[in-house]
């Protein structure tokens, strides 16, 4: 028996009971029979439902296949460096980090920021509010203004868990993302980890001619993440923190040019750094440092 059997065979009761009240006839038998199918098709609903629900977590936590030319290992000791620019420079003193040389010049307050919000929280002061938005600045022209102009944009703050598990496996990512909660209201949303996801969303349950491809985006939004159990190297100072803001870029394309336009990106990346006068290298993580994607 399937859901659309019972379903069909309470329409036709239905009817029957009806027909029968029109013509001042005993309908009893047929609502008897009508209440047994709407029983066993709830029954069989749940049990859709659950088989539905557990298909589509399981479907939504395949990742993506690797490329040929990721690295096989078990974490970073497996990354492969495959492009370095720039000299780093050496000095005839002892250099200081970033978090003491900010302290020293009062333009970093991690203690009253602890105080405020808790750890791995900062406010920043000063010059170093000016150069955050100086350097923004910075990356939002240079890919407004590039020979292939990639349109701004900045997302919304907060995504609701059908766009999330759109863009990333949703059960992996919601031990790093933070839920709003609202009493009483039943919304379902998120903070935003990084703007690709609500980008990502942007164009849900649309299609896009392919003729019109590809479409470039050069976004900027703050990222709030959890960072519950981070560890290992950077966490002094204002490295893996709760909240931060980032330019990032976007394309949508189709799939035999989405390797080209990778790549492109990169270029981007690296060009930006040059401009920066930022030495910089170019990492190929290997399988035990990616996260399920």
């Amino acid at each position: 028996i399937s859901t659309d059997s019972l379903r069909n065979k309470k329409n036709e009761m239905s009817i029957k009971i009806s027909d029968a009240k029109k013509a001042n006839k005993d309908a009893s038998s047929q609502i008897q029979e009508m209440q047994s199918a709407g029983k066993e098709l709830a029954k069989l609903e749940e049990i859709q439902h659950k088989t539905e629900a557990d298909y589509k977590k399981l479907a939504f936590s395949i990742p993506n296949l690797l490329h040929e030319s990721v690295p096989i290992g078990p974490d970073d000791s497996a990354n492969k460096e495959i492009f370095k620019w720039g000299e780093v420079p050496k000095f005839d003193f002892q250099i200081k980090g970033h978090e003491e040389l900010a302290k020293n010049l009062g333009i970093l307050d991690l203690e009253r920021a602890a105080k405020t919000a808790g750890a791995r929280f900062y406010y920043l002061k000063g010059d170093l509010v000016k150069l955050g938005y100086a350097i923004t600045a910075f990356a939002l022209d240079f890919l407004s203004k590039h020979e292939k102009v990639y349109n701004l944009i900045q997302p919304p703050y907060m995504i609701n868990r059908d766009s999330m598990a759109g863009a990333i496996i949703t059960d992996d990512f919601e031990e790093a993302i933070y839920k709003v909660e609202n009493q009483g209201k039943g919304e379902d949303l998120f903070l935003i980890g990084t703007s690709e996801h609500a980008i990502a969303s942007m164009y849900g349950k649309e299609i896009l001619d392919g003729k019109n491809l590809p479409f470039r985006y050069g976004s900027i939004s703050p990222c709030f993440r959890k960072e519950a159990g981070a560890h290992g190297k950077d966490q002094k100072g204002i490295f893996r923190v709760h909240q931060f803001e980032k330019v990032e870029q976007f394309v949508f394309s189709k799939p035999e040019d989405s390797w080209k336009l990778q790549e492109e990106m990169l270029e981007n990346t690296k060009e930006l750094y040059r401009q920066l006068e930022i030495p910089y290298r170019v990492v190929l993580l290997s399988s035990g440092d990616m996260g399920k994607v």
